[in-house]
């Protein structure tokens, strides 16, 4: 099977080496055939050229989209080059390639179409974030719950697996801004299968997140708003519509 790493990067310049020499480190003994590729979402830093320097595959976005441009740029590629599964890696270093195969196993063995990686599943990961945003993640769970049915204890993870059909449609529509929550609504209303496996993850090294301080509370009613959108359109014909 052909996996994708997909590594959405914005101003990643002091971690993005790192992330792949990990990457490659695993790819080395895991035993099914994984590639990545980097997506530097227009940044303003060095990691082009970090990229440029040390042989990292990567894809140079012209301008900043944002995480879900970059991302859906990745999902394209995935679905161009023929890949199984794709899987969204930040290029931060929070995510542990160690978990790849338990992240995979649901969607290799069909019992579904995206599986999502959860630092708070059977205490999985010594990191979970600041109380605030836990109460936050709480919060945008029991929305999704409410709206769709699926619970899901991490929908704010960026450690998630796609076989073929999930990233065919993320090539279609894919949400722009914080795009982890509000996909997930929009896999719910089309019927895919969506679940939940331990993953660890560790915390940033290097930068710092695009979500702190006052910005937590502008991404918790943004996120809100486009969830409870999506979760109260009308589906017609397999497709999304007002």
């Amino acid at each position: 099977m052909r996996v994708l790493l997909i590594i959405p990067a914005y101003n990643e310049e002091k971690n993005i080496q790192k992330v792949v020499e990990k990457v490659r480190a695993y790819r080395s003994r895991c035993d099914f055939a994984l590639d990545y590729v980097v997506i530097n979402d227009g940044s303003t830093d060095n990691t082009k050229q970090v990229c440029l320097e040390n042989g990292i595959h990567h894809i140079d976005l012209l301008q900043n989209l944002g995480i879900g441009g970059a991302v859906q740029t990745g999902y394209l590629y995935a679905l161009r080059e023929g890949y199984d599964y794709a899987v969204q890696f930040d290029g931060d270093g929070q995510h542990d390639p160690e978990c790849l195969p338990r992240l995979l196993e649901p969607l290799v063995a069909g019992q579904a179409d995206f599986c999502i990686g959860s630092r708070f599943m059977q205490n999985a990961s010594a990191f979970r974030s600041t109380k605030l945003r836990r109460v936050g993640i709480r919060f945008l769970s029991w929305l999704i719950r409410l709206l769709t049915g699926t619970r899901v204890t991490d929908p704010t993870s960026g450690f998630r697996a796609a076989n073929r059909a999930v990233i065919a449609s993320f090539t279609k529509d894919y949400p722009s801004d914080y795009p982890e929550p509000e996909s997930i609504v929009h896999l719910a209303r089309e019927k895919f299968r969506i679940c939940e496996v331990p993953a660890n993850m560790f915390e940033r090294e290097e930068g710092t997140s695009s979500i702190r301080s006052w910005k937590s509370l502008y991404y918790m009613l943004k996120v809100s708003i486009a969830i409870l959108y999506a979760g109260l359109q009308r589906k017609t014909g397999g497709k999304i519509s007002s």
